[in-house]
């Protein structure tokens, strides 16, 4: 298995072994892998000539500084699980000075108003690091396809949006979240959760399927009032936000209308180890 942690070193060695019909998949991520990240390099693995992993935790997309500190960092874990599909993939685990080149800020993005809904609302700066590490990776890697987990489905719409905005050759793929047994959504953030506070955090998507079955019969705003009061009755969490919106647009619903495609968006700290998750409501 090849791991590359200067950029130069990695185009060199993409361009020494691609063609111009080779198709390259891509997975970007910050390790701590789980099954779902597994998930996206298998699909990336059966649909491309090349498939490339990057690992690296990306300090413009941190608002807090103490997140940053306390991410995950798990490479030499993170190989061995990816040869445990195959010892083909190309890993990039870049320094952060490979990255940035000595200039560690974000550029300035307009997604046309989806970098401020949810997470950018409550995470100032956020996507704009999102945004200059997606389009940098892009440059670096030009892969054909790229592959994205739904439970962060608004960065995926707006990586979307920086590829058509940008023109961009790349066709972002989004795929299904993975969860725990108990229905807890995978993320690297889960691994600074105890024992006995995954299995708490079981009630956030409990009450996520029990909102979708309610907004069939209420409208939004009776849903959010519902799922508040759930998280009132719970201790253990401090609810951040829980919104309704439009897939497309991730506005607010204001009133449902036919043929729209609805999505629930959810934040929740459980022992200030922040956590989110979605769901389809329609």
């Amino acid at each position: 298995m090849l791991i590359f942690t200067k950029q130069a070193d990695l185009i060199a060695h993409i361009k020494s072994i691609a063609t111009a019909k080779t198709t390259i998949g891509f997975v970007p991520t910050m390790g701590a892998l789980h099954s779902g990240h597994l998930s996206l390099i298998a699909e990336s693995l059966r649909k491309n000539d090349l498939s490339v992993m990057s690992i690296f935790v990306n300090p413009t997309q941190f608002n807090n500084p103490e997140d940053l500190i306390k991410y995950p960092r798990t490479l030499e874990a993170d190989v061995q699980k990816i040869k445990t599909l195959s010892n083909d993939v190309i890993i990039y685990a870049p320094s952060v000075d490979d990255i940035y080149e000595g200039n560690t800020v974000s550029k300035s993005f307009d997604f046309d108003g989806l970098e401020n809904q949810m997470e950018g609302k409550h995470r100032p700066g956020h996507f704009d690091g999102v945004g200059t590490i997606v389009k940098r990776l892009f440059e670096i890697v030009k892969p054909t396809n790229a592959y994205f987990g739904e439970k962060d489905f608004q960065q995926l719409q707006i990586v979307k949006k920086l590829v058509s905005k940008y023109n961009l050759p790349v066709n972002v793929v989004g795929q299904p979240i993975f969860r725990e047994a108990n229905g807890l959504a995978m993320s690297s953030r889960n691994e600074r959760l105890s024992a006995s506070e995954k299995i708490k955090a079981a009630f956030i998507y409990k009450t996520l399927l029990a909102a979708k079955v309610l907004f069939q019969i209420e409208n939004a705003t009776a849903v959010i009032r519902w799922v508040v009061a759930e998280f009132q009755s719970q201790p253990d969490f401090k609810l951040e936000y829980f919104e309704i919106a439009d897939e497309t647009t991730l506005t607010p619903v204001i009133q449902k209308e036919k043929g729209k495609n609805y999505r629930a968006f959810i934040a929740v700290f459980v022992n200030e180890i922040r956590l989110i998750d979605t769901i389809s409501l329609n």
